[in-house]
């Protein structure tokens, strides 16, 4: 304890004056928040990825340091909209990323698919990384003239990235997700009451979920309990479960449609495994588990047909935002279920009993 203390205090002293808040003894216990959460670890991979080399890539510096972010916004003077400067590995989310002078006046991001939005209340920062690398729009450009059920060599898995949370929150407007032709999907999502921004639920420094809010319209604070319907849309029977049991119910069964689809059109086994990149690959002995030597990225699956890429990104996508249930419940459930649907009907196999907001 004696050594953490020592530790904040060091920290404490080395802050610029435009990170310290303002309510007397509340920096400290910022500090303290932060230094324990993602995006202040400086070993976490987020960070450490680029340890001994000479930069961070500009993209990535973006989000990925600090300095990079301020650069990209032009808060240190320099041009807005492009890195220009060389940003050193090393950096995390730091304090200036958010309390430097200007940070708080983001008004407006870009998101991938070109899209740009007003920004939420005082979520400027947020939004600017935790919208994805990629988008529906890009997607369907990519697989534009492909016959959707031939596999094609060239093609390799496209990752939407993490924590796309800003584009769920968007839904249409942003299009984060691959959305098919012919249906209609939910555009930004509004909770009404006391909820109106990134800060309403989660801890700015902490980056915990607070779910005192919740309480003022629902039953209970645990918003994974949460329903918006009574439908039953995973069709598991249950019309009482929590809409976030509802979206897990979905994405496993597309994880089986997935999975199916592999085997019988485009010819080839494929295996997901969520914290090896690039996260789908070649099922070697076709039996369903992950055996050593499969995830590795020389065996990244190579049988992609433009259809089975489109519900593998849209499954990416919803996994890693595990709080889509919250984000944007309707646009998650509708993308997810289309993706099944997409998938069972090409493949010849009876449609699950699924329902559609």
């Amino acid at each position: 304890m004696k050594t953490a203390r020592a530790s904040l205090l060091v920290l404490l002293t080395a802050l610029s004056p435009s990170t310290l808040l303002a309510q007397e003894g509340g920096t400290a216990a910022a500090v303290q928040a932060w230094v324990q959460s993602a995006h202040g670890d400086a070993a976490a991979e987020a960070f450490a990825h680029w340890s001994g080399e000479d930069e961070v890539p500009a993209a990535c510096a973006v989000c990925h340091s600090g300095a990079g972010f301020r650069d990209f916004h032009g808060l240190d003077g320099t041009a807005v909209g492009v890195i220009d400067q060389t940003i050193a590995p090393g950096g995390v989310v730091d304090c200036d990323t958010c309390h430097t002078d200007g940070a708080s006046a983001i008004s407006e991001v870009t998101f991938p698919s070109g899209v740009t939005m007003a920004a939420l209340p005082h979520a400027g920062t947020c939004l600017t990384c935790h919208q994805g690398r990629s988008s529906g729009p890009t997607l369907q450009g990519q697989l534009a003239g492909m016959d959707p059920d031939t596999p094609n060599g060239e093609l390799r898995f496209v990752n939407p990235h993490y924590a796309a949370a800003g584009a769920t929150t968007f839904g249409s407007e942003v299009a984060g997700l691959y959305e098919y032709m012919g249906r209609t999907y939910d555009g930004a999502f509004s909770h009404t009451g006391p909820i109106t921004t990134c800060s309403s639920c989660h801890d700015p420094h902490s980056l915990e979920v607070d779910t005192t809010g919740c309480v003022t319209c629902h039953e209970n604070a645990d918003p994974a309990t949460i329903r918006i319907s009574r439908i039953d849309y995973d069709g598991d029977g249950d019309t009482a479960e929590g809409i976030a049991a509802e979206v897990e119910g979905l994405r496993l069964i597309l994880a089986a449609e997935i999975t199916a689809y592999a085997d019988t059109v485009a010819g080839a086994p494929i295996l997901y495994e969520l914290h090896s990149y690039p996260y789908f690959f070649n099922d070697l002995n076709g039996n369903g588990a992950t055996d050593e030597g499969e995830a590795i990225y020389p065996n990244q699956y190579s049988s992609w047909t433009p259809r089975l890429l489109a519900a593998a990104y849209n499954f990416q996508f919803v996994t890693r935002d595990p709080g889509g249930y919250a984000h944007n419940p309707n646009y998650t459930l509708q993308a997810i279920h289309d993706s099944i649907v997409d998938l069972a009907e090409a493949s010849g196999r009876p449609v699950p009993v699924i329902n559609r907001p």
